[in-house]
């Protein structure tokens, strides 16, 4: 469920005189978000718009080796090193249905989401607010939340990026009872220079998930379109 993909320059942060347009096809081995495990390999397109610090985007991950689908709608305003944002995810493992909000059976859910980029490490709170995110033991909604810091540095010649993501409270979205250290992440790109003008990004993504039990490993490649 990817929203920023620094590495290959599509962060938004600085705001544009006219309508910027990017494209782009990610292939991974395995669709790993915030520790989670969604899915196995994919491609994943994204297509977005940006104007004045203002940003539209289309976000999408369709399996390869096994049937599964999900769009992903962005709209985020950057000014300075903040970023504030609204989510709609949206999957086919429940009803496949896109236009269908009925509470409790959509595939939807709306997050909000805000971001400060303080240039050494970047900080970030989100929150489901709508949507199906309810716990299964009252019924109630569960306003799932995740707090992440991430800090990108340069080693031999690599970009990059270490991630570690909390869960605040209980919530049936990320699997937790209580408090919890959803997920840490090391990722290393390596740009592939191919001609003059086109490099190809290569990275590898070692993805821990405390809370979860789990260990991924998640390497792809992303062609820039536009």
């Amino acid at each position: 469920m990817s929203i920023l993909l620094i590495m290959v320059g599509l962060n938004t942060a600085h705001a544009q005189s006219t309508v910027k347009a990017d494209l782009t096809l990610e292939f991974v081995s395995s669709y790993v978000w915030r520790g989670l495990h969604m899915g196995s390999s994919a491609i994943q397109p994204e297509l977005s718009l940006g104007w004045k610090g203002l940003a539209f985007s289309v976000w999408g991950s369709t399996g390869l080796t096994k049937s599964s689908n999900e769009i992903d709608l962005t709209l985020s305003y950057t000014t300075g090193g903040l970023t504030l944002s609204i989510i709609d995810y949206w999957n086919d493992s429940g009803d496949t249905r896109y236009f269908f909000y009925r509470s409790r059976e959509t595939g939807h859910s709306f997050e909000g989401a805000i971001e400060y980029d303080f240039g050494p490490v970047a900080v970030s709170w989100q929150t489901f607010f709508a949507g199906n995110d309810y716990q299964e033991v009252d019924g109630k909604r569960a306003f799932s939340s995740y707090f992440e810091i991430s800090a990108p540095f340069l080693l031999v010649g690599l970009e990059c990026l270490a991630k570690a993501g909390v869960v605040p409270w209980a919530s049936d979205y990320y699997e937790t009872e209580r408090f919890a250290f959803q997920s840490v992440s090391l990722k290393a790109v390596k740009n592939i220079p191919i001609t003059k003008k086109f490099t190809l990004p290569i990275y590898g993504e070692l993805i821990a998930s405390p809370a979860n039990k789990e260990l991924n490993f998640v390497a792809g490649f992303i062609i820039k379109v536009l």
